[in-house]
């Protein structure tokens, strides 16, 4: 690979000569602007404003537009008198936990490279050193003419750099969070668990750009002449959720779908949730205090619910024998009264007879 830096890394009195070499290609599919009347390339010229006139690069310098509009001329000689002390060194400042540095600030990154071989055993030693500590370096170095922000860590076997923002470069989110307050459901937060723990995890290095291959294909159909397949329309993303819990519960399916697995939706329980309700908490490898406590608690409760389970039964049954019983005494009452009336009825009958 080919270097776009050389210099030294400064590590204290140790100095390590290095070559700098870009550690990231872009492979998106570039686009010329044409006439769309006869395919004629659109380009750009450099014109004087004043002298309406293209100008040669070898006629253009730099300036810096003030307040007012006006330009002030600014020289290679003026910017060479200024004193950067990292114009071919990167001066490592610190060494930090990585987790110190917010993503935010992170940008380009590239590959330090030992230049010859008397670099090599400074350069494992530096590399060796950031593993041991699990550290990353912070460092100062300038790049095309200006001075710059990095952090240095080891990458398999290289050691590699990012630039870094500096940290007034960093904009407060300020206004961007939103201001309506917003009361998110404990089944809505349950799905939403369901469906990363589903989603899971994924091989980074499997992902790739599906459009890019879409605008390749699409070139080499038009240099062969032959019409582009066409393509489904991709879904519109900018929909309202008019129901977020049906939507969570959709996407919990089509992921589970498309893993192979079940689609359907049960209840589901957070793991944070749901490990404090099935495992009691320990410290120490003893039950928790509270825990303790509520089986203590449930325990000594056990038998004074028996007893009233006991009385609740006998009452249950007592009044069942008294309704029976009294159910019985109606039914031979009835009886009785009928037979009566059956004898009255034919003992008239006989003394009519007579």
């Amino acid at each position: 690979m080919r270097s776009i830096w050389n210099g030294a890394i400064s590590f204290g009195l140790v100095s390590i000569p290095i070559k700098l070499v870009n550690a990231t290609e872009s492979h998106s599919v570039s686009f010329r602007q044409i006439h769309t009347e006869d395919g004629g390339r659109i380009r750009y010229r450099k014109v004087c404003e004043l002298e309406e006139r293209e100008v040669p690069t070898a006629e253009i310098g730099k300036g810096y537009e003030d307040a007012d509009g006006s330009i002030i001329p600014i020289t290679d000689q003026d910017l060479a008198t200024l004193p950067i002390p990292t114009a071919k060194t990167i001066e490592i400042v610190a060494f930090v936990p990585a987790d110190r540095i917010d993503p935010l600030q992170m940008g380009a990154a590239y590959y330090l490279a030992a230049s010859g071989t008397p670099a090599a055993k400074p350069y494992t030693l530096l590399r060796e050193a950031l593993k041991r500590s699990q550290k990353v370096a912070i460092a100062k170095f300038a790049l095309r003419g200006r001075e710059r922000l990095g952090m240095l860590r080891v990458v398999d076997d290289v050691i590699a750099m990012h630039g870094l923002l500096w940290p007034d470069e960093i904009r407060a989110p300020e206004g961007v969070a939103p201001e309506t307050d917003v009361t998110v459901r404990d089944a809505e937060l349950d799905l939403a668990d369901a469906l990363m723990d589903t989603l899971g995890e994924v091989d980074i290095n499997t992902l790739h750009d599906d459009y890019r291959e879409a605008v390749e294909e699409l070139v080499a159909a038009k240099v062969d002449g032959v019409t582009p397949a066409e393509r489904a329309p991709a879904g519109d993303g900018g929909g309202k959720v008019i129901d977020l819990l049906a939507a969570l519960e959709n996407s919990v399916r089509e992921a589970r779908t498309a893993r192979g697995e079940s689609a359907e939706v049960a209840e589901v329980t957070p793991l944070a949730r749901k490990s404090s309700r099935t495992t009691p908490k320990q410290v120490g490898g003893k039950k928790s205090t509270s825990t303790a406590a509520t089986a203590a608690a449930k325990k000594k409760a056990a038998p004074a619910a028996k007893q009233a389970s006991a009385k609740s039964t006998a009452r249950k049954t007592t009044a069942k024998k008294t309704t029976t019983a009294k159910s019985t005494g109606t039914k031979k009452t009835a009886a009785t009264k009928k037979s009566t009336a059956k004898k009255a009825a034919g003992s008239g009958r006989r003394k009519a007879s007579a």
